[in-house]
Formats: structure tokens, C-alpha cells, sequence
């Protein structure tokens, strides 16, 4: 991942695509201050998978932003959070479809051996550990909570 952000980041450059090129600075630098925060730490610097929920925190802090940008009446700067989404989406690996989903989440619930909706923890960890950044959590939810009522 951190060669694509580097290739983006260097093709933003070229084009001088101003949006681009801050958002792509912003994500090098958040994922910089958690390298420098874990390896002072004595801990691994950040892999794959903590990059990807890096960028899905940041992805959700621009949808809620987008929404309140809405909600008061500022549609132009709603609109520069949704490009935005679309800049950090495109450094996520492609998610998984409906149907590689359902097999997800039905093999998460009979490796945890989930019966009923209190096992719906287990269920989730399992899925976030093993597809961090490659899922909607959202959806996953809800195939899971549906297999489990």
C-alpha cells in the first residue's frame, strides 16, 4: 500500500491536481505519525491492514463531515469530503462483492461456532481480523445478525 500512495502521490504531483495532492499528503502523514508512534514504541510500524482501518476511519470522519456540511447548508464543501472519500478509496483494495460476503460471514459463523445473537461478536472479530479494509462492516452486520435470528 505504501507504494500506491507513493505512485499516487508522485502522479498528483505531475498533474498538480491541488485536491489530490493534499488529501494523498494528508493520508502520508497520518500513516507517518502512527509509524513513529509504533516503532518509538518498540512495536512493528504499521502494516496493510492498520493502514486500510487508517483509511476507513478517515473515509467515515469525511461522511460524517460531508453530512453536517449538508445539513447546514454547505453543499460545495459536502461535495470537496465526497471527492475526497473518492481519493482514499482508491488505495483501498477492491471490496468484496454480495455473494463473497455471504461465504465470509457464513464460514466466520461456523468457525466461531455462532448460535444466536450474543455470539455476534466473536462472529464480527473474526471477519475484521481476517478482512480489514476489504468489506463494508455495515453490510456484514447484517448478513451475519439475519443468520443468526
Amino acid at each position: 500500500m505504501r507504494e500506491q500512495l507513493d505512485g499516487a502521490l508522485k502522479r498528483a504531483t505531475e498533474s498538480q491536481d491541488r485536491r489530490r495532492l493534499n488529501t494523498l499528503r494528508l493520508i502520508k502523514a497520518t500513516i507517518r505519525d502512527r509509524d513513529v508512534a509504533s516503532c518509538d514504541a518498540g512495536g512493528d510500524c504499521v502494516s496493510d491492514t492498520e493502514m486500510a482501518g487508517l483509511l476507513l476511519k478517515m473515509i467515515r470522519q469525511r461522511q460524517e463531515s460531508a453530512k453536517l456540511y449538508e445539513q447546514d447548508g454547505r453543499p460545495e464543501l459536502a461535495a470537496e469530503e465526497i471527492e475526497e472519500i473518492g481519493i482514499i478509496k482508491e488505495l483501498l483494495p477492491a471490496e468484496l462483492d454480495e455473494a463473497e460476503m455471504a461465504k465470509v460471514c457464513a464460514a466466520a459463523i461456523e468457525s466461531t461456532g455462532a448460535q444466536s445473537l450474543r455470539d455476534m461478536g466473536k462472529c464480527m472479530a473474526e471477519i475484521k481480523s481476517r478482512y480489514a479494509g476489504k468489506l463494508d462492516f455495515g453490510k456484514a452486520i447484517q448478513i451475519v445478525k439475519s443468520r443468526l435470528q
